[in-house]
């Protein structure tokens, strides 16, 4: 059974930086596309960022072009999400979802298999 889990959320002034991780277990890590969504209050999920199994491609929702960086380290089985330039309009849960299928966008919701149970992040203005 692969599991999710996220950490190292929390809470933030505006313009300061986060690092979220996570972890997979139970699975392959390095078979799955590796994405974060995030979900704020009253919202739908939005994709955030997603990379391929060897890290050869990013993709990145334009609302965090320039300020997010998406990572991962086969190793580790632990794809991480660095956050940087935070605004407040970045609260919400952020999830991070596997994907079996390598064929995807990569950046639709309902193309991932397995998800975490996310984490908040806060952004204080």
């Amino acid at each position: 059974q692969v599991q999710l889990v996220e950490s190292g959320g929390g809470l933030v002034q505006a313009g300061g930086s986060l690092r979220l991780s996570c972890a997979l277990s139970g699975g392959t890590f390095s078979r799955y596309v590796m994405g974060w969504f995030r979900q704020a209050p009253g919202k739908e999920r939005e994709f955030v960022a997603a990379i391929s199994r060897g890290s050869v491609s990013t993709y990145y929702a334009d609302s965090v072009k320039g300020r997010g960086t998406i990572s991962r380290d086969n190793a580790k089985n632990t794809v991480y999400l660095q956050m940087n330039s935070l605004k407040p309009e970045d609260t919400a849960v952020y999830y991070c979802a596997a994907d079996r299928d390598v064929s995807g966008t990569g950046v639709k919701a309902h193309e991932y298999d397995y998800w975490g149970q996310g984490t908040q992040v806060t952004v204080s203005s």
